[in-house]
């Protein structure tokens, strides 16, 4: 089975109605080309709702009119004044709203609220990109030739940082990448025993770049044995994965019977007080949902084992994650991304995180797929000088790759072949 064939429980089905998980945006028009016709759509409006209020109070006797001359005028002054500030508030929310200037100073607005909040020290030195390259020529023509770069996807690096006893090493690593022509968020694990050529270092696993020259030789490695240019990276270490979980108040993971016991009787679950899952649905604190990910020697709810299984488990949690924040109201996600977002690291300036904001919702990119590399038949298991390891298929796994990032014709499989070579 693939594992990513395995549904995750909650997931997004593109079929269903985005409306069903994000509330309406406001309908404005595309263009106010005609800023007259709309300005007087609005007095027009207003006019009408001055005259009948005026025919309401008309309503009395001749008596009461003439004693109450005074606070009718008081009152139709008060009305027209508040009449009016309301005409300019809405006109107002129109240029900015209906307008793609007045929604880029919306997103610029937010990239700069998040890059003041986001760990982003790494973009101090760093000359903002045009994620997309739909501005400007130049981004996509300095591009390494060897690398895939297309317009309508950015690529991004995101790893969960292993720092325990002081070592540092990469205990997930995947591609996020934003799609604009279908209109979807893909998340593809990268195994980490994958043998690959690392930079200026001898062959190794893929999680030993960082601990050999941290994200920006990671990112090296990625582009250099997948030809694909990866556009930022945003890590997060083990103690803030657990916070961010907690931040969120939980997710909901259903665990197979095995990986409750498993679980509840080993130190994959660090604090013995939450040793208490079960088999079926839980929620999930940030200290049981880092146990559950790191997880690789017993099967995952739907038969996934060994590290196949556990980079299933870590875009199971991803998910679960992605569905806590859909469910929660503006007022709650302002106080949780403002608590949340300090504990993330990445390398994205705040006029290419607002590029991104933008892509998602200009697009309505709500959808999120899940993929894995090595693909199923494109690698073989064996074991070298740096252990047991997964000798990939390249030229395969990345017309694999690009079949899924950049939306490329389907990749036939060659046969899975087991390789067992002696230390």
């Amino acid at each position: 089975m693939k594992d990513e064939d395995v549904k995750v429980r909650g997931q997004h089905n593109r079929n269903d109605s985005e409306d069903d998980f994000f509330p309406d945006r406001i309908e404005m028009p595309e263009e106010l080309e005609s800023q007259d016709d709309f300005l007087s759509e609005i007095s027009e409006s207003l006019k009408q709702q001055v005259n009948e209020e005026l025919m309401q109070e008309a309503g009395g006797t001749t008596e009461e009119m003439s004693n109450n001359k005074t606070k009718k005028k008081g009152k139709k002054k008060a009305l027209t004044i508040t009449l009016s500030i309301l005409g300019v508030l809405l006109l107002t929310v129109g240029l900015i709203v209906g307008t793609p200037a007045g929604r880029n100073l919306i997103y610029n607005a937010v990239g700069g609220y998040v890059s003041g909040r986001i760990d982003n020290e790494e973009a101090e030195n760093k000359k903002p990109s045009n994620i997309f390259g739909d501005h400007d020529e130049g981004d996509l023509e300095n591009t390494d030739p060897n690398l895939r770069k297309e317009k309508y996807v950015a690529n991004f690096l995101i790893a969960g940082v292993e720092e325990i006893g002081g070592g540092g090493r990469t205990d997930s690593i995947m591609i996020a990448s934003v799609n604009k022509k279908d209109n979807t968020i893909k998340l593809t694990s990268i195994m980490r025993d994958c043998y690959v050529e690392i930079p200026g270092k001898n062959s190794n696993k893929i999680n030993a770049a960082y601990a050999f020259g941290g994200m920006d030789l990671l990112v090296e490695t990625v582009e250099q044995n997948f030809k694909i240019k990866i556009d930022g990276y945003a890590t997060v270490n083990f103690d803030s994965f657990e916070s961010i979980v907690d931040i969120l108040g939980g997710v909901d993971i259903e665990l197979g019977a095995e990986e409750a016991r498993y679980l509840n009787t080993t130190n994959y679950i660090s604090n013995p007080a939450y040793r208490n899952v079960k088999a079926g649905m839980n929620h999930l604190n940030g200290n049981q949902a880092l146990g559950y990910s790191r997880v690789r020697k017993v099967v995952t709810l739907g038969g996934a084992n060994n590290d196949f299984g556990r980079t299933l488990r870590q875009r199971r949690v991803l998910n679960a994650i992605f569905e806590e924040y859909k469910s929660k109201n503006l007022f709650e996600l302002m106080s949780i991304m403002d608590q949340i977002l300090p504990l993330i690291k990445t390398d994205l300036t705040g006029s290419e995180i607002s590029s991104v904001l933008q892509a998602i919702v200009e697009n309505r990119i709500f959808t999120i797929e899940n993929h894995r590399i090595p693909a199923e038949g494109m690698y073989s298991a064996g074991r070298n000088e740096v252990g047991s390891v997964l000798l990939l298929d390249f030229e395969a796994n990345v017309k694999e790759l690009y079949r899924i990032i950049f939306l490329d014709e389907e990749v036939t499989p060659t046969p899975e072949v087991l390789i067992d070579t002696p230390n």
